[in-house]
């Protein structure tokens, strides 16, 4: 039996945003039900996101009609201008192959605006790579084999090569969903490998199912400030959303990587760094009980902003002071 984890707490020093959630449903001029794991990055002067939206049959219902990636941009990284229609559809995505995009990451690159997301294929789940032109268009650059998600692109080169922080997913080794946090480098975007371990599940006090990668990390002086999400289950949670059953719950935790060997943990904050508490999480929604950071982003006052799913179903947003942030991860 998994170790239960009774209750967990946000870290006093992140607030949510008071107005939360940011982006719901109600916000999108075309066919939606959940937004939510958005990716967001500051890109020529803007706030740019990439958002899910989990079309369904109507709110409340389980049957899924298909899944749309929106774009919607801001001035103020809080108040968004959603575009008119998705930026890929489920009709756009769909070849022979691909079934659909979602999950996106955004990472700003020597100028360049990049995306990762997972892609579910009919021989199975694939983590994607890919370059946005112009705000209009996807160029793919590569595509694992399955199965492999959650990636995030660091936003420099670290010793000349492309960085990533991924998610692979060894069921059948296990005979489980027990997933860790890895490390890959490339030449060139195209081709990964040289993969390290950086955190199990094990690593993790509060966490007895799966941990991976979250929002994109951010450099700072004293190393790579990474969030990571950190999922417990408890089969004693019955219901917990629109499922006949939810036993899982999704914190969002905080670590700090070596700048140069992003593979090596310089520290972690023991405690989740924000818990499941509020209504938008626990009480409403889809999956209820579930935080994912999708984006974070350093201001030059030295404020990081968090922005995260809840319940699966809305984008929210927290901040707190980056400093703050370091001593979490530092203090043994």
């Amino acid at each position: 039996m998994p170790k239960v984890f009774p209750e967990l707490k946000s870290c006093p020093l992140v607030k949510r945003y008071e107005n939360n959630p940011i982006l719901s449903r109600h916000d999108i001029p075309y066919e939606a039900t959940l937004i939510y794991n958005a990716g967001i990055a500051k890109y020529e002067g803007k706030y740019v996101m990439v958002f899910r939206d989990d079309v369904r049959t109507a709110y409340g219902e389980l049957s899924l009609k298909g899944i749309h990636l929106g774009l919607a941009t801001s001035d103020d990284g809080i108040h968004w201008d959603v575009r008119n229609k998705p930026f890929i559809s489920q009709q756009e995505a769909e070849t022979d192959e691909i079934e659909r995009f979602y999950d996106p990451r955004l990472t700003v690159l020597d100028g360049e605006l990049y995306m990762c997301f997972a892609i579910d294929t009919r021989h199975g789940l694939r983590g994607g790579m890919g370059k946005i032109h112009d705000l209009e268009k996807l160029e793919i650059l590569s595509m694992t084999v399955p199965d492999n998600r959650n990636m995030v692109l660091f936003p420099e080169k670290i010793g000349g090569m492309y960085a990533r922080l991924e998610r692979p997913m060894p069921i059948y080794s296990r005979g489980k969903d027990r997933f860790d946090m890895w490390y890959s480098t490339s030449p060139d975007l195209e081709f990964w490998g040289r993969s390290k371990l950086v955190m199990g599940v094990e690593d993790v006090p509060y966490a007895n199912d799966k941990i991976g990668p979250a929002a994109p990390p951010i450099k700072t002086e004293k190393g790579w400030l990474t969030t990571f999400h950190a999922v417990d289950i408890d089969n004693t949670r019955g219901k917990n959303g629109w499922e006949e059953k939810w036993p899982k719950r999704y914190t969002a935790g905080i670590a700090l990587l070596d700048l140069e060997d992003p593979s090596k943990v310089i520290g972690m904050y023991k405690e989740p760094l924000l818990a499941p508490e509020t209504d938008y999480e626990v009480d409403e929604g889809i999956r209820q009980n579930v935080i994912f950071p999708g984006g974070m982003i350093l201001e030059d006052s030295g404020e990081v902003k968090i922005y995260y799913g809840a319940a699966d179903t809305v984008e929210c947003l927290a901040t707190a002071d980056v400093n703050d942030l370091l001593k979490l991860c530092l203090d043994k």
